[in-house]
């Protein structure tokens, strides 16, 4: 993943998203795999939140009364995430590490191994090659309980690939006399990988429009080779959404692909 992108982009983060309505939508679909596997479990479940970004969905878990941790590679997010945790009055556990190290760097943690592991927002994509991501599903394997779950959640790029749907969802923030626009879009490159970009503009009441652009490059990671590589790397029980509210995944229409898969 691009460190600087996110380092870069830490400050905006929570303005660009609606945490309110995301939050609503998606802890009860996060929840019900926490509480089926502490139905077995005689303590409260563990999750691990992997490029927790700010650290919104670990923190409202924290709330409910679940043992949270958060991993970034983007040291300023993790700033972002300590800052929004201490506001909320949770603990939770946020630490440096980037996929295929979480085993190496937080197996002293006290919390793992861990119940359920998610990655949301698009994250793994990042990783930039089929052997890449194969390498970080075997890592997350080492760091989950027997029986534990994985949760991603991305773009279902099946759709972006095939009706080359470049543009997205325009958002906006305003807080006072300040106002965001954020526009996000992704360049088709030759080598079969996208560059993703986010236009901000901002502006101070009637002042002049200022801009800047932030670039990543991502894998169009489709669903049939997530639910490949998540077999071969010892899971089972695979499903796929079209979003976290349990709506079966259409690979035409679907926004999103999430997939559930639990380690045999």
């Amino acid at each position: 993943m691009n460190r600087e992108f996110y380092n870069e982009f830490s400050q905006d983060y929570d303005r660009f998203i609606n945490w309110q309505s995301r939050l609503a939508l998606e802890i009860p679909f996060l929840r019900q795999y926490l509480l089926r596997i502490e139905a077995h479990l005689e303590r409260r479940a563990r999750i691990l939140d992997v490029a927790c970004g700010s650290g919104m969905h670990a923190i409202e878990l924290a709330k409910q009364g679940f043992i949270t941790s958060g991993a970034d590679l983007s040291p300023k997010m993790l700033e972002k995430a300590s800052e929004n945790a201490r506001a909320a009055g949770v603990r939770v556990n946020f630490k440096e590490s980037s996929f295929g190290n979480l085993n190496a760097s937080l197996f002293n943690e006290p919390e793992f191994p861990y119940d359920v592991i998610t990655s949301l927002g698009n994250a793994l994509p990042h990783l930039l090659s089929t052997k890449l991501i194969q390498t970080t599903l075997w890592d997350m394997a080492n760091c989950l309980n027997s029986g534990g779950y994985l949760i991603f959640q991305n773009r279902n790029f099946d759709a972006v690939l095939k009706n080359k749907e470049r543009w997205l969802n325009p958002q906006g923030r305003h807080e006072g006399l300040n106002e965001w626009i954020f526009l996000r879009f992704y360049d088709f490159d030759h080598d079969g990988l996208l560059t993703f970009n986010i236009v901000r503009l901002v502006r101070n009441g009637e002042e002049s429009w200022q801009q800047r652009i932030s670039s990543t490059r991502l894998y169009p990671l489709k669903r049939d080779v997530l639910t490949g590589l998540l077999e071969d790397s010892g899971f089972n029980e695979i499903k796929c959404f079209g979003s976290m509210s349990d709506e079966d995944f259409q690979p035409t229409e679907s926004e999103n692909l999430v997939v559930v898969a639990r380690k045999v």
